[in-house]
């Protein structure tokens, strides 16, 4: 922790802030449902929103982090996002929803991509992993926050509040890190300029996309979106039960990726270690398939172990990272992040028609278990090419 800075801790607070809204609408689902008769599948639209929206800066992104560096990119994106969570406030209607979760996805798009612009750019690759596992774990608290302790205060002061609160924090984060972030030293002409094109001749990350595309998005479409209302519908969960299930997933998360450095060095191989933990995940979420209405304390187990699978995606950052020269490590992150969070994004769109063509049958268990279903399939498929990869780009 010696080599996160004060402005790597502000940018850990725009990263808390992207996980918290990435997350949120998972607890505020009956509110919105009450106050604004928004349904799973209009939050499932709103969410893949935020998704989509985050996943179409990745690119600009890239190209300001080498430009005009992370200090700027971060702070002035930063106040979209405030703007949105304002727009949240006042919102009287779903597709007010759609709108304030799109400039939140906007604004939040270079959160954490401009720290490890600065490991990538300052660190050697073996340290790349560990600063960047620890760096979403701390960010990973605003995780937590979106859980019991949101549903604490939207109850002592209702919803449109909190947001409104979180419309001031968003904004100091944005002054403070405009403060005191510290950019990285700009390369020199002498380096090429580094074209999505190049990226895309990489031949080693062929392989690695698929999965970059799908293993994130399934557990932060079921800790985001799904969770909370699959407790609610067929365990008639209280609010209290699913923000405790939701904090229970945010830990796992926190845990996944602060532990991910030791395994992989205990392990030996950043590859072998994605293999494993994805291959749990495809085991979990395959149980939430066929149990999907055994009880409810099995149900926040497999959802809790669910959240460790988030620890992957700092995995595969890391192991895409080795195949990057260093004229394109701005472009290269935040396109490996593109095709996570635009995939995350697909996997929303996709699993709301899949959620009401199921709930035709009546049956809110059948409903659910075929969203876990439709998870479940693409990620053995992602699961299945990421085996054609090589360790390292020599191998």
């Amino acid at each position: 922790m010696r080599q996160f800075t004060l402005g790597i801790w502000m940018l850990v607070l725009g990263y808390m802030l992207s996980q918290f809204y990435r997350a949120f609408l998972t607890v505020l689902s009956s509110d919105l449902r009450g106050d604004l008769g928004a349904t799973p599948g209009d939050l499932a639209i709103s969410s893949g929103v935020w998704f989509v929206a985050f996943a179409a800066m990745q690119v600009p992104v890239g190209r300001w982090l080498d430009q005009i560096g992370p200090r700027k990119t971060a702070s002035s994106m930063m106040l979209v996002a405030a703007a949105g969570a304002a727009i949240f406030a006042i919102a009287s209607a779903p597709w007010h929803l759609h709108v304030a979760m799109g400039l939140i996805g906007i604004g939040c798009a270079p959160a954490l991509m401009s720290a490890y612009y600065i490991f990538a750019r300052s660190f050697s690759v073996r340290e790349f992993g560990t600063l960047a596992g620890t760096f979403v774990a701390a960010g990973a608290l605003g995780n937590l926050l979106s859980a019991t302790p949101l549903v604490a205060v939207t109850e002592a002061v209702g919803w449109r509040t909190a947001l409104w609160g979180m419309f001031v924090f968003t904004l100091l984060v944005a002054l403070l890190e405009w403060l005191v972030v510290k950019d990285p030293e700009r390369l020199d002409n002498a380096h090429p300029k580094g074209q999505l094109s190049d990226i895309l001749r990489l031949r080693a990350l062929w392989f690695i996309l698929p999965l970059f595309a799908v293993n994130y998005g399934v557990s932060a479409a079921i800790r985001g979106l799904w969770a909370g209302p699959y407790l609610e519908d067929v365990f008639s969960a209280s609010d209290t039960t699913v923000g405790n299930a939701a904090l229970l997933m945010g830990i796992a998360m926190i845990l996944g990726n602060y532990f991910a450095g030791p395994v992989v060095r205990m392990v030996g191989s950043v590859r072998l270690t994605i293999l494993v933990g994805t291959t749990g995940t495809v085991i979990v979420t395959g149980a939430l398939w066929l149990f999907a209405a055994q009880n409810l304390a099995l149900s926040v187990a497999l959802l809790s172990l669910v959240g460790l699978s988030g620890a992957s995606y700092v995995l595969l950052i890391a192991h895409g990272r080795a195949f990057l020269p260093d004229h394109l490590v701005g472009r290269g992150i935040t396109f490996l992040n593109m095709v996570s969070i635009g995939g995350t994004g697909l996997l929303q769109f996709g699993s709301r028609p899949v959620f009401q063509w199921a709930s035709a049958h009546g049956n809110p268990a059948h409903a659910y278990a075929t969203v876990f279903l439709f998870f479940t399939v693409p990620l053995a498929i992602g699961l299945g090419l990421y085996f054609l990869t090589s360790e390292a780009p020599n191998d």
